[in-house]
Parts: structure tokens; sequence; C-alpha cells
């Protein structure tokens, strides 16, 4: 032993050859005599790169290989644009536009020749980038407490359970900045929702939050109001566009002691929703429901969906005509939304894109002449203001926006969301993870993501002769139709959107 060691310390260049040699050999002898991984067996040794590099593919493509317009689902320029945004940098870009714009499906985005005077915006108690809604929620159905959302841009649903604790705190705390709503999720309302912002308390097919051992509780839900007056309104999701049809999936790796407290289910084991609701199976039924949660709380009652067959959305335009009740807001989420995990057929090919899915809705609704009283809330990849414009053009009161916000406070698309190893600690439980992500410091990132958006969505308004982004029409847009050729969205459509009853910014500071 006592010679190794002199060796050793004689010769350490020899010394790690010999080691490393060893570990080779060892390595090529697992290889050879392992039974499950042919490409080891066959490749011994230099096999493992293929497996380093299938670890490593993703971020190698987003860093070094793919251009800024090609990633998914935002591309590299959108990402900037966002962190930019949220950090308070320069978001502007130079040496022109890098999109084809005679690509099929562009858009062009109208300018007046004698732009709203930036001088006359009006700055809602001190805010420049405040933007009030025009509808107040619940009105139509003369509810106890309707109420006008203070910012047309909201954070969308994300449950504390898909997001760890920080990431939530620092979303809500930012909503309270920024002045917008903050979407619960399914998961139900959490003691990291209670940060003082608006809420919007999402309650899907497990009534996580809002039920007892036998299922859906009105009382516990009457309690949770009564306990957080910041609950404004109460959203029952029907279905959502990463995996409409489906329940709600939180992995077991996700559920812990804390989580599964919340939501009445056990620790460690997958959390899966039902794919349907308990509590009604038809349109009627349904209208009950939410009359019954209104009654009970006063509260603004809506539905939120991904758009499939119509037949559902049809009939409930014709019940709400005739019965003068039913959802105060209606949100669509389109295809191509979707923070939590999901199996990839659903991803990918169920439900329709929002474009598609909201005008459909909508026209029915409108033919019902039932749209008035209604809100319409648009959701899935809108968190850039010439996507929400468009939005607005197409019949839209309000916007959400969910993986644009994560991307506000830290998230890279490291598309880890489902496994619990989100490196960024935001979509993750595991306390490691977390422990590096600033609740002070996200939070602020978050508030200037929705105000920048805001400030963008004014301008974009002013440069097209308007004061509010609401009273955006199909007209103001352009379509590129391939080959030289644009056509105005309200053709492409065959509508155009309700007439806005814009009384001015003053008044609605009021």
């Amino acid at each position: 032993m006592d010679s190794i060691i002199q060796f050793i310390a004689q010769h350490p260049v020899w010394t790690t050859f010999i080691a490393i040699g060893i570990f080779l050999i060892a390595v090529l002898i697992h290889d050879l005599t392992q039974k499950k991984h042919i490409i080891l067996h066959n490749f011994p040794v230099v096999g493992h790169l293929r497996y380093l590099l299938e670890v490593l593919g993703p971020e190698l493509r987003q860093y070094w290989v793919a251009n800024d317009k090609e990633e998914m689902p935002f591309n590299r320029a959108e990402r900037r644009w966002v962190y930019a945004t949220s950090k308070g940098q320069n978001s502007n870009f130079g040496f022109g536009t890098t999109e084809q714009l005679y690509e099929a499906g562009y858009p062009i985005i109208k300018h007046a020749m004698f732009p709203f005077p930036e001088s006359k915006a009006v700055a809602i108690n001190g805010d420049a980038s405040a933007v009030p809604a025009l509808k107040i929620l619940g009105e139509g159905h003369n509810r106890k407490k309707a109420w006008r959302p203070p910012s047309i841009v909201n954070i969308s649903a994300m449950s504390f359970g898909s997001l760890g604790d920080r990431a939530v705190s620092a979303l809500n705390q930012g909503a309270k900045i920024a002045g917008c709503w903050h979407n619960t999720g399914e998961g139900g309302f959490s003691s990291y929702h209670a940060s003082g912002a608006d809420v919007a308390w999402q309650i899907g097919t497990g009534y996580f939050g809002a039920r007892d051992e036998k299922g859906f509780s009105l009382d516990k839900t009457v309690e949770k109001i009564e306990t957080y007056p910041q609950i404004r309104l109460i959203e029952l999701k029907l279905s959502q566009g990463a995996k409409p049809g489906k329940g709600g999936i939180l992995p077991g790796v996700k559920v812990t002691a804390e989580i599964a407290a919340i939501r009445g289910v056990k620790e460690g084991e997958d959390c899966i929703s039902p794919n349907y609701h308990s509590e009604f199976s038809g349109v009627d039924e349904m209208i009950r429901f939410i009359e019954k949660l209104a009654s009970a709380t006063g509260l603004p009652i809506g539905i939120k969906s991904a758009i499939g067959e119509l037949a559902f959305w049809e009939e409930l335009a014709v019940r709400m005509k005739q019965t003068k009740k039913g959802p105060d807001f209606i949100t669509i989420d389109g295809g191509e939304g979707g923070t939590g995990a999901a199996p990839l057929t659903f991803a990918d090919h169920v439900s329709l894109p929002f474009k598609v899915g909201f005008a459909r809705v909508y026209q029915i609704f409108q033919k019902a002449k039932v749209s008035e009283r209604i809100a319409f809330i648009g959701s899935g990849k809108l968190g850039f203001p010439d996507r929400a414009v468009v939005a607005f053009a197409m019949g839209c009161d309000l916007i959400n926006v969910a993986r644009e916000a994560m991307l506000s406070i830290g998230c890279i698309q490291a598309q880890k969301c489902h496994t619990g190893h989100c490196p960024t600690g935001i979509a993750t439980q595991n306390w490691w993870l977390q422990s590096g992500f600033n609740v002070e410091d996200k939070k602020h990132r978050a508030a200037r993501f929705i105000k920048g958006f805001r400030k963008e969505l004014l301008s974009l308004a002013h440069a097209s002769g308007y004061e509010h982004p609401i009273q955006f029409t199909g007209d103001d847009i352009e379509i590129s139709q391939g080959m030289n050729r644009y056509q105005t969205l309200s053709a492409l459509l065959g509508y155009k959107r309700d007439k806005v009853k814009f009384p001015g910014m003053a008044r609605l500071a009021s």
C-alpha cells in the first residue's frame, strides 16, 4: 500500500491516465454485458455520447442552433421582448423587421394619419399604463358584486402545485403592483394568492378548495369568499387548451403535503381531476349551478373552455336569451395554450386554435343578441401587443396571459414543467430548485411586464387614432393572403365585433 501511495505521489499524471483507463474498461464491460440499451452494447463507451447529446439537445438547439424565429412555442425574439420588458430594459429591435410580411396569415395594423395625441392620454391613479376594461363583469345579470376590472390584461390560470409557492407569490404580488387580477388555476385558492391582488378563483372538475368529502360544497365556497374579499370573480373551468376534454394532471412528485391539504388529495400521488363536472351535465343544469353560485356569493360567474363542437355553445346562447340567465363572462382558450402537463396528442391535435374557435363562438352569441351582456376573455399565446390587438378586434373585452407571465419571472422555456425539475424554480416543488428564486425581484418583473405590455397596447391604439385598445375593429387590421394580397380581418371573419360604447378614459377612471 505504501508503494502505491508513493507511486501516486511521484507520478500524478500517469496515475490519472491509469484511473481513467480503469474507469473506461469498467464502462466497456458494463456496456457489453447489459441487455437494456442496444446502442450501448453495439457501441460501448462512445454510445453514452448519444444519450448525453439527447439530454443537452434542447439547450444546444435553443442557444446555438436555432435562429431567432425558429423556436417553439415562443421564439427567441419573443422571449427577448418579454425579458427586456420585465426587466425595464430597452425592448426595441434594430435594423428593421425579420418577419416575412407577405407570408399568408401575417397581420398588419393600419395606423392613422392623425394619431390620438399621447399628450392627451389619461394616467389613471398616476399610472400611465393603466387600461381598465369597458364592461362591468356581472352587470348584465345584476350581480350584487358586479365589478369593472382595472386592467384588460390579466394573469391567467396557473395552479399552486403546477407552479411553486415562490412563483405564485411573485405573480400575485406583481399583479397587485400592476393592478390586474391573478387567476388561481384549478388547484384552488392558497395562502400564496392572498398577497393583495384581485383574484379570479377558478373552480375545475376537482372542486379543489370548494368541496368536502362528498363533493362540491357551497358552504365552503361562500366561506372562502367571505374570508378573502380579494376574490372578485369565479371561473368554472370546463376545459383548457392544453388538454381539452381531459382533467387536470398534477404528477405525484409535485403533490407535497401542503398541496395535498389544499386540494384534499393524498400526498405523493398523481392528482388527476375528472374530465367532467359532477354538479351538472347539460346546459340547463350548468345555468342553474351558475345562478346558485351567483346568488350565494354575489360574484360574477363565468366559464372557461377550449373550443371543439359548437352544439353546446348554440344551446347556451339560446337558453341565455330565453332565461336571461347564465355566465357573466366566457373565457375562450386556444388549442395553442397550456402551461401544464398534457398527453402529446391532446396538446397537438385536440381543440381549435384561438382565432378559429373564438370567431365561431363569438358569432353564435352575437347572432343570438346576448353578446353585449357577456364579457369575452381571450387566452392562448396572446401575451404580445400585436396578438392582443387582433383579439380585441375580434371581440375580446379582456385577455389572459400565462406562459408569457412565467417568462417574465424567469422561465427559460426548458419545457420540463411536467417533471418537477424546472431549472428556474418556477414549475417545481423542489426546495433546492426554488431556493434561488427571489420573490422580491420577480414580483417587480411580473409587474413591469404587465405594465409594459399595456403601455405598448396604448401606443398601438394611439397610433391608430384610438384612446383605448378595445376600440380596434377588424377593419383596422389587414391579413396577408400571400402573393401580395391583403384582406381586412372583418372580411376574413365575416363579422364585426359589437360596437364599442367608449365614454373616454377619464370616465373609466371615475
